[in-house]
């Protein structure tokens, strides 16, 4: 599952795992502190601000090239673009710095951090056993001249597959970003697999915006969302050369995001 669906809204999981874990810490913490008058709000704010700045500083400086043809892209964090490690070791930074300013925050501090932490680390955890190893679902698409694609049929290459539609706002604009990488990477496979579609307004929206990319499939019964667990658009997935997913991303990719997903690709062992 790649999202968590409230109604009509679907959140990318990877950003509700956060917001829960985040929560369930700010109520742990008041818990643990209202007795001692020292509520560790204000600092777990401060540490995930903190993070959050350093995490998506951490990323431009390694995607710089990707960047530097679009400066506005630095602030526009729908991309997802952010690096774990780095974030998390400046929010343990700035814990360690307020805890050791205010002695009464340390217990709730560490409890809050503790039960958060455990809720969103054991929630990726159980996502990512999930999702990695998910065998590339056996279903028959069709091309825009209405040939039958099976989606199993591997050429040896990883694989990324995009869901998009064309009344999709973030699907429209990382269209040019997924063209650009199939001429980047031959060495890659990309689908782009339209969800609930004719082929005739496909055909035209791509003539319109003059985009040609290859491998544009239809599934017209969103039968690959379904079992895929993939419920928002855009949804980008990344399979190894035997069909195993690796990682998953929901929501728009740039140019860079998307060269981190190839990246991770790359580091599963494949070729």
């Amino acid at each position: 599952m790649t999202s968590l669906n409230l109604g009509p809204l679907a959140i990318p999981m990877q950003h509700a795992l956060l917001y829960l874990g985040f929560f369930t810490a700010l109520l742990a913490g008041w818990l643990a502190g209202r007795k001692r008058g020292a509520n560790p709000e204000g600092a777990l704010f401060a540490m995930l601000l903190g993070g959050l700045l350093v995490a998506r500083l951490a990323f431009v400086g390694q995607y710089g090239e990707q960047y530097a043809s679009a400066p506005l892209a630095l602030v526009d964090i729908r991309d997802g673009g952010f690096l774990l490690w780095p974030g998390i070791v400046t929010a343990a930074g700035v814990g360690c710095l307020l805890a050791r300013r205010r002695p009464m925050l340390r217990q709730p501090l560490a409890i809050a951090l503790l039960v958060g932490g455990s809720f969103w680390g054991g929630g990726q955890a159980m996502v990512s056993a999930l999702e990695q190893g998910r065998q590339l679902p056996e279903l028959s698409l069709m091309d825009l001249q209405g040939r039958k694609v099976e989606l199993r049929e591997l050429d040896g290459r990883p694989l990324v597959i995009n869901l998009w539609a064309t009344w999709c706002p973030p699907c429209r604009r990382e269209l040019p970003v997924l063209e650009a990488a199939q001429k980047a990477h031959p060495e890659v496979r990309f689908l782009l697999v339209n969800q609930g579609e004719h082929a005739e307004a496909v055909t035209r929206y791509l003539s319109e915006q003059g985009l040609a990319p290859s491998g544009v499939l239809l599934d017209s019964g969103n039968r690959l969302g379904q079992a895929t667990g993939s419920f928002g658009l855009p949804t980008t997935l990344f399979y190894d050369a035997n069909g195993r997913q690796q990682r998953s991303h929901m929501g728009e990719l740039s140019s860079a995001s998307l060269v981190h997903g190839l990246r991770q690709l790359g580091e599963s062992g494949e070729p």
